[in-house]
């Protein structure tokens, strides 16, 4: 088998590694702007609720995290599974796995914005909501863009996890594959498939982080 049908075989899965990828993100980084919002709130019950599932989040491994999302209805409620509930379980696992990641990097780029900006803007006549979206949070995004490229990196080659409950994507398509053939070959294709999503990744990244140059800290 050549490198070419190797590809072809592996198509599938590919496309499922895009999908777990892209809506990762449409989630993650919403919720983490909103967990954010809850770790920087003056009400310290919820401060410290959010405290936690931080946590809990960033302190174990997101495969045990994908167990317990996925197998938890299961035996805390006594629900029965679908098939359909595995890729479910996939994308909230990671969504809520990678909130709490974006969640840190929100509140440290906004907590380094100095208070100033603030001030003008109330005196500009900008009331709260305002002045975060129009002023704060474009400075914000272009201070974290490097820690978030890192985040969104690591998140493609994370995908791979999901095959710890059985969610077949590129990376346990390609172990098979390397099984049945007794070849290598199909995860030099794997190597090279996450390697050229991160690099298209990266240069993307690049360009948002060009596009607010003019944004001088």
């Amino acid at each position: 088998m050549n490198m070419i049908d190797i590809v072809l075989q592996l198509a599938d899965g590919m496309m499922v590694t895009i999908m777990i990828f892209m809506l990762t993100l449409i989630f993650s980084l919403p919720l983490g702007l909103i967990v954010t919002t809850g770790r920087m709130s003056k009400n310290y019950l919820l401060q410290a609720v959010v405290k936690v599932y931080i946590s809990i989040m960033r302190g174990t491994p997101l495969m045990l995290q994908l167990l317990v999302v996925y197998y938890g209805p299961y035996y805390l409620f006594g629900c029965k599974l679908s098939p359909e509930y595995r890729g479910i379980a996939v994308i909230i696992g990671f969504s809520i796995n990678y909130a709490a990641y974006f969640a840190e990097i929100f509140r440290s780029g906004i907590s380094s914005m100095p208070a100033g900006q603030y001030e003008a803007a109330k005196i500009l006549g900008y009331n709260k909501f305002q002045t975060f979206i129009f002023i704060i949070l474009p400075q914000v995004i272009k201070r974290i863009l490097p820690a978030i490229t890192n985040e969104v990196i690591t998140l493609v080659k994370d995908t791979s996890l999901a095959f710890s409950i059985a969610y077949s994507e590129m990376f346990s398509g390609a172990k098979a594959l390397a099984a049945s053939e007794k070849s290598m070959l199909p995860f030099v294709v794997a190597a090279i498939f996450y390697y050229i999503f991160n690099f298209a990744v990266a240069t993307v990244m690049e360009l948002f982080e060009d596009k607010l140059s003019y944004y001088e800290i």
